[in-house]
């Protein structure tokens, strides 16, 4: 069995090799995507506020936007009060349905750039490449099937070597460089299997439910509103801010309007004393897009179950559930199937052939004639 599943491994190993050195890649860049951005582009992102200083109405920066940019219409609207980072407004294209990206200085009412794809920014192609390989919902579903390629080497690794504690460190530095590389494979593999096995979990769950979204829900073809679907009454400031009222101690953070034919509002954000691994928007409060009502609510504090546990996926798959150390750790071994690969493709095309059996002689004794 041992031999069996060492061939299942390899197999999969080299099935998904490429595909795993994109994806490991890309992700251990991703995980300072918001420093990066800021390094990169520090007059889109970067904001100067006064201590103290409130943000703008929220109707104001809206109607802004909405004024300059009269070919889009609002999707979403990412909201930061930290006195340094602006805010995100994605819109949609009313002619092609296609998403944008704007950056807003929520302090001074200020757009801070045009409206571009939301792959336009390097960091946002990566992010595109590391889940749809710049496939859409195929190259998705290709990201799912290797999610669980990497969930089968992870456990399949595990189980080889199952008694790893006895040699975990051990490194033969003057044996044969391909004994050498195995040593090197084994303590890399064993080190970075817990994480490699959330990583496998969390991206294919992500990448499974996209799938399935864009499927059943859409069909062959993706309906999109060409015009805003909501109430021009509507206080939005109030709906955002207010949510307090709705779930205690609540700060927004994301904003969606309705941008499907059957949504409505979806105020998301964080509370006190929420679970540790629970998210920034892992509290929600959905108003009717027509009257501005409560139609639903979910606190973290008070909800239990898989919607909870899904919600930790984000910290757990970014790796910024401890700060700056966690995502150092979760940047050095997401590269780790790198590594693996190099030294599992060198360890699997210098393997040892099979020992050919050797010929057994037999002695004859002479015939008489």
């Amino acid at each position: 069995m041992r031999k069996t599943l060492f061939k299942w491994h390899s197999i999969t190993a080299l099935i998904a090799m490429v595909p795993l050195f994109v994806i490991s890649i890309t992700g251990s860049i991703l995980v300072f995507k918001p420093e990066i951005d800021t390094w990169l582009m520090p007059s889109h992102m970067s904001v100067q506020a006064a201590e103290g200083r409130p943000r703008e109405n929220l109707n104001q920066l809206i109607n802004k936007v909405e004024a300059t940019h009269p070919d889009f219409i609002l999707g979403s609207w990412e909201l930061f009060d930290n006195k340094q980072r602006s805010d995100a407004a994605y819109l949609i294209s009313k002619s092609e349905g296609e998403w944008y990206k704007l950056y807003v200085d929520q302090y001074s009412a200020t757009l801070l750039s045009t409206p571009v794809p939301v792959t336009h920014d390097i960091t946002d192609w990566l992010l595109s490449l590391h889940y749809t390989f710049l496939l859409g919902v195929i190259g998705t579903s290709f990201g799912f099937v290797f999610s669980l390629m990497l969930l089968v080497l992870s456990v399949t690794g595990i189980i080889l070597h199952r008694k790893f504690w006895t040699k975990l460190f051990t490194l033969r530095l003057h044996a044969a460089r391909r004994i050498f590389f195995s040593d090197v494979h084994k303590l890399i593999g064993i080190l970075s299997s817990p994480v490699l096995l959330i990583l496998a979990f969390t991206g294919g769950y992500w990448n499974a439910s996209e799938v399935i979204h864009e499927t059943l829900e859409h069909g062959d073809e993706h309906a999109y509103v060409t015009e805003a679907i909501y109430s021009p009454n509507l206080d939005f400031q109030q709906l955002v801010y207010g949510s307090s009222k709705a779930i205690e101690g609540h700060r927004p953070t994301y904003l969606t309007f309705p941008y499907e034919p059957e949504a409505h509002i979806n105020v998301f954000g964080e509370v006190p004393n929420k679970p540790y691994l629970s998210s920034e928007y892992s509290s929600v409060v959905t108003y009717n897009r027509d009257s501005g009502e409560v139609l639903a609510t979910f606190d973290v504090r008070e909800e239990s179950g898989w919607a909870v546990f899904v919600d930790m996926f984000r910290k757990l798959h970014f790796g910024y559930f401890a700060g700056l150390p966690s995502k150092i750790l979760w940047c050095v071994l997401g590269l780790s199937p790198v590594l693996l690969a190099l030294t599992g493709l060198y360890f699997y095309l210098f393997r040892k052939p099979p020992k050919k059996p050797r010929r057994r002689v037999v002695a004859h004794s002479p015939v008489k004639s």
